[in-house]
C-alpha cells in the first residue's frame, strides 16, 4: 500500500508550493488535501456577533474551501487526491485529521498568514511540527 500524504492547504502561495513540492517528490502517494475553517476569523469580521452574520461567514468560508479544493484537484488531475473540510483551530484539526484517517506524513506550507495575524495566532506549521504522531516535511 502506498503512502497517505495530507497536504493542508488555505490558498496561500506556501500551501499551493507545499502541493507542489508535495506531488514532485511523493509521486504515487495518495494526497489528502485539507482545508480548516477557522472559527476565530469570524470574530474579525465586521458584525460577526451577530447570528445571522456568523453563519453567512461560515457558509462563504464553505464556498471558498470548495472552491479552492476543487481548483487544487483539477490543476493535480494525474495525482490520487480527495478533498476534505473541517472546522476547528488549523493546527489541532490537522494533527487530529492525521491521526484519525491514517495519515503517514503530513506536507505543508511554511505559513500562510502575514503580518499581526501571524503573530496573534501563532505558527500552524511550528504547532503541527511540535504535536503531530507522523513526520511532517515543511516545504517554503
Amino acid at each position: 500500500m502506498g503512502k497517505r500524504i495530507l497536504v493542508p492547504v488555505d490558498g496561500s502561495e506556501q500551501s499551493r508550493e507545499a502541493c507542489d513540492f508535495a506531488m514532485r517528490e511523493h509521486p504515487e502517494a495518495e494526497f489528502v488535501l485539507l482545508h480548516v475553517i477557522n472559527p476565530t476569523e469570524a470574530g474579525y469580521s465586521a458584525g460577526a456577533s451577530f447570528p445571522a452574520a456568523s453563519e453567512e461567514w461560515y457558509e462563504h468560508a464553505k464556498e471558498d474551501a470548495q472552491e479552492l479544493l476543487e481548483e487544487l484537484e483539477a490543476e493535480n488531475e494525474g495525482a490520487t487526491v480527495t478533498t476534505d473540510t473541517v472546522v476547528g483551530k488549523p493546527a489541532r484539526a490537522i494533527v487530529e485529521y492525521a491521526a484519525e484517517h491514517d495519515v503517514d506524513r503530513i506536507v505543508m506550507g511554511s505559513h500562510g498568514r502575514s503580518g499581526v495575524t501571524r503573530i496573534l495566532l501563532g505558527s500552524v506549521a511550528e504547532n503541527v511540527v511540535r504535536n503531530a504522531t507522523v513526520p511532517v516535511t515543511v516545504a517554503r
